[in-house]
């Protein structure tokens, strides 16, 4: 066995402790949850009333339902999740339209259908949550006027330059932002809902229906 000198040994304890504590810190940054990030507010959108069909979304005033702004698509993605609870046809049908060229196949209506329970109170105000002023404090009461608030982090446009933007919406319900990210038609400027599933992610109970609260 070679012995190595113990001041060259000490010196590549030095280096390997340094390497870990880089690689750690690599880590984190790259694993970082949005919370940890500066989110940034883009876009504060209300609603008089929440629409329940595709043709009443269409009929929103101004420029929101004409697909061209991503954060307006952000927000008139939990309007169409927020009518499953009650009519999951005419769901299916707005969230059709928010994903224009891409599918909704019969394993997004399954995926769907399973984060929509009939028996649990959650898929009532799972997309209540997103609202401002709704917490498990008030069985996810929204404030009056109805808003929502869009905002980006870093990272959200790290893909941009191929079409992608990651728009985040905060849960009263959820102790980190959820994001959807969208995609936009090249040919017509128009975004679509690209990636909805941290939307449909479960929240806190609220305190009504907690039998521990």
């Amino acid at each position: 066995m070679i012995n190595k000198p113990e001041k060259e040994q000490n010196k590549k304890g030095d280096r390997t402790k340094k390497e870990q504590k880089q690689a750690i810190q690599s880590y984190i940054i790259y694993n970082r949850t949005p919370k940890e990030d500066t989110m940034d507010l883009k876009a504060t959108l209300t609603f008089d009333k929440l629409p329940k069909t595709l043709d009443e979304m269409k009929a929103l005033p101004g420029d929101v339902a004409t697909l061209k702004d991503p954060y307006a698509v952000t927000a008139l993605c939990v309007l169409a999740y927020d009518v499953y609870h009650t009519d999951p046809d005419a769901s299916i049908e707005m969230i059709k339209f928010l994903r224009g060229p891409r599918e909704f196949s019969a394993y997004d209506a399954q995926f769907t259908k399973d984060r929509f329970p009939k028996d649990s109170a959650q898929s009532e105000y799972l997309m209540r949550s997103y609202f401002e002023g709704a917490t498990p404090d008030n069985s996810y009461t929204p404030a009056q006027p109805l808003t929502i608030k869009l905002y980006e982090n870093p990272y959200s446009r790290d893909q941009f330059d191929e079409g992608y933007l990651k728009v985040f919406l905060r849960s009263g319900g959820a102790d980190t932002e959820r994001y959807i990210t969208l995609r936009t038609k090249a040919s017509t400027g128009e975004w679509f809902v690209w990636n909805e599933s941290g939307l449909l992610v479960g929240i806190k109970t609220a305190k009504a229906n907690d039998p521990w609260a």
